[in-house]
């Protein structure tokens, strides 16, 4: 069953409505509902707060504010604790982001209590605050780490005479905006209190963490906290942590002992759900004039905010990636007073690749080298700062069979030399890396007397396929018919998991299910004779000794006690080759087609995993032509917070996309040779396009996204 392209097993149930989500869940009767009332103000404190009239409104049953809200955990932003962090509601009068929820309003609609949320009086004491990053980057500090306990900076050699000495430098500046996850489903959750125990069914990434995190912030034990999130319409980083409607709807439930449910509108989701941070880059790359890299330098000034702290791992992807013997990596923050920074798909990645192949293709340009014999030349024999071998690192051939399905040869190396009527047109490339990690995780499978299995994590699935792919796994360990097997996931009580997020989930949990399938041939085979084991054995062995069924538990370690994560440099791989059209009349940038060749080990459903594939590609699309949030620096606001004006690609942006996996087997990631896929496709993809955009034009542009204003001017008959 491993590595077949089988339809989800969910997939019926989605698009014909049966599976039900988060805040269409009626598991325990008629639910209240809540809504959230934002603040109209970025910085400062409330100075006055009439709730009489929402109160008295109809059908209204609860009205929340810091007056009366229940007391809470203490919030700690800066605690190692992650996704477990206590995350209080309402804590004070003081605000400290545009959007931040002041007062929360339970009535029996939605319609009723956003309506009373409305007659809610606030005053403000408003507080002159910093929204743009640029104007203050003097206040930059460097954090005690990055992201994942990354090390804030890495030096070897001396980049700065490096610099003075090469023959050819670059030496550029870039920036990105602030970025949002918006997944379909916005965050929601329903909640109710059994006795003294809070069960939830909530829009979730991790368990575990959501269950510690809302018993620390409503004080009660861990054991009393019950999760269930048995599907997620989407996540990208946004539902790694409990936000603001999970603690809403479990205070009010609490105080109203019945079912309550709240969910953000697609508006609080721009303010109240965290961002990806805006960023400024400065690259710096020294070469010799036949293209060896002698030094490589990437600096990143990044949004942070004094509320959490969360400090995206951008320049980290230069440390892996090229070699050079000299090299400065620089990670720096800048309090602002904004909506907090979070996990958005490929943190790091995504901005950090964008900047870092935007310069690496200048070079190849001020070098006259072609774009990918000058990263081949660059290729690392082991990873230059670690020391230590890399895993499966198939870059070379990523780049050369890219280059091979895309047609590369056919690329002027002349920006702006090719033409057909109105239109320049452009090919441009870029490298991907993505790091891989690995988190504690464990898994039951149970086999019945009549052959059926039973798969148990409480691993999430973000519509990513994740119930299809533990089956495809016990399925071949136990050498049974895939519909043989149920998989059960995504609910307290269940194994442990890190859950869905850094692409972590499907290898984390895969292995952790053949594992435990292997630990239940042990237990009715013995050791020696499990690999001559049947399925009929199998089944006549456990309706001879098992009557009641048998069970094996399996489990994968974390990265701290894996000695592969010591031994090797673990990472995915790929290239992606764009090709675009630009309109010399208006400077609109068109995608005509695209190519993504990929190394991420072991593929277990061809299909699911090309839908991740096509996706993130989709996603780095995104991030060259069209997304970007936008703060008013007189307000701190998010003023293009709705899907109306926060622009994504839309069908008739993307054509026909090539997404491929080269047939690999990483003996050195894990025992099924696999890695994570759900980011992978976004790395460099960005990149492609806007090197792309250069050679179709000639104008490099150092501000994403690349939008028609950005490139007129150099456009010829403009110029």
């Amino acid at each position: 069953m491993i590595g077949q392209a089988i339809n989800r097993v969910d997939g019926i149930s989605k698009v014909t409505g049966a599976a039900q989500y988060a805040y269409e869940r009626d598991d325990f009767g008629r639910a209240a509902v809540g809504f959230m009332l934002a603040a109209g103000i970025a910085k400062g404190r409330i100075t006055r707060i009439d709730t009489g009239a929402a109160e008295r409104a109809p059908a209204v049953l609860l009205v929340l504010t810091h007056a009366n809200v229940a007391r809470q955990g203490p919030r700690n932003g800066s605690s190692p604790e992650g996704f477990g962090r206590a995350w209080p509601v309402l804590e004070s009068d003081r605000i400290t982001f545009f959007g931040q929820p002041v007062a929360l309003v339970v009535a029996e609609t939605f319609e009723e209590a956003r309506a009373a949320a409305g007659l809610i009086e606030v005053s403000y004491a408003t507080e002159r605050g910093a929204f743009d990053l640029a104007s203050h980057a003097d206040r930059a500090y460097a954090p005690r780490t990055a992201n994942v306990g990354l090390a804030t900076d890495s030096t070897l050699g001396d980049l700065e005479r490096a610099m003075a000495e090469a023959p050819v430098t670059i030496d550029h500046t870039y920036t990105t905006p602030a970025h949002f996850a918006q997944p379909m489903e916005p965050q929601a959750c329903l909640a109710h209190w059994i006795g003294d125990n809070l069960h939830i069914r909530a829009a979730l990434q991790i368990i575990g963490g959501a269950r510690l995190a809302l018993a620390r912030t409503l004080r009660i034990a861990p054991e009393r906290v019950h999760v269930d999130a048995r599907f997620v319409g989407g996540g990208f980083g946004s539902k790694l942590r409990i936000h603001e409607e999970a603690v809403f709807a479990a205070l009010a439930a609490r105080e109203l002992r019945r079912p309550v449910k709240v969910a953000q509108t697609r508006r609080q989701v721009f303010t109240t759900v965290g961002r990806r941070p805006e960023t400024i880059q400065r690259v710096r790359l020294a070469a010799s004039r036949d293209g060896r890299l002698m030094g490589i330098g990437h600096d990143v000034n990044m949004q942070g905010t004094e509320r959490e702290l969360f400090v995206e791992q951008t320049a980290t992807i230069m440390r892996s990636l090229y070699a050079a013997p000299n090299r400065l990596t620089r990670h720096r923050v800048t309090n602002l007073d904004v909506g907090f920074g979070e996990a958005v798909r490929a943190p790091g990645e995504a901005p950090g690749l964008l900047a870092v192949e935007s310069a690496v293709d200048q070079l190849a340009h001020e070098l006259g080298l072609d774009p990918v014999e000058l990263r081949i030349r660059n290729e690392p024999e082991q990873d230059p700062e670690k020391n230590v071998p890399f895993n499966g690192r198939r870059m070379v051939e990523c780049y050369r069979e890219g280059a091979r399905r895309f047609g590369w040869s056919a690329r002027s190396a002349v920006p702006a030399s090719r033409r057909e009527g109105d239109e320049l047109i452009g090919l441009g490339m870029a490298a991907a890396i993505r790091m891989h990690f690995q988190g504690a995780t464990r898994a039951v499978v149970r086999m019945e007397r009549d052959g059926s299995v039973i798969v148990r994590s409480d691993m999430t699935d973000i519509g990513t396929g994740t119930y299809t792919i533990l089956g495809q796994v016990a399925a071949e360990a136990l050498s049974v018919p895939y519909r043989m097997v149920t998989v059960e996931l995504a609910r307290t009580g269940l194994p442990p998991s890190p859950g869905s997020g850094g692409s972590w989930g499907a290898a984390n949990s895969s292995n952790a299910v053949h594992r435990a399938c292997e630990a239940l041939k042990a237990k009715v085979f013995g050791t020696a004779h499990v690999a001559g084991a049947t399925t009929a054995g199998l089944v006549d062995e456990i309706a001879r000794r098992f009557p009641e069924g048998v069970e094996g538990e399996g489990s994968l370690v974390g990265m701290a006690d894996d000695p592969n994560y010591k031994n090797y440099s673990q990472h995915t791989y790929g290239a992606s080759f764009a090709e675009v059209a630009v309109s010399v009349t208006t400077g609109e940038v068109r995608l005509r087609r695209m190519v993504g060749v990929f190394a991420a080990g072991r593929i277990i459903n061809p299909k699911t995993a090309h839908s991740q594939l096509i996706g993130g590609m989709i996603w780095g699309v995104s991030s060259a032509l069209h997304e970007g949030a936008h703060v008013d620096p007189r307000y701190g606001n998010v003023v293009n917070g709705d899907l109306a004006e926060y622009l994504v690609p839309v069908h008739a942006d993307i054509p026909s996309i090539e997404g491929v996996f080269l047939d690999d087997f990483d003996d050195k990631a894990n025992p099924l040779g696999m890695k994570g896929v759900g980011e992978l496709g976004v790395c460099g993809t960005g990149a492609a396009i806007a090197n792309a955009v250069f050679n179709a034009t000639g104008v490099r542009v150092f501000d994403f996204p690349i939008t028609s204003e950005k490139l007129l001017s150099g456009l010829p008959g403009n110029v």
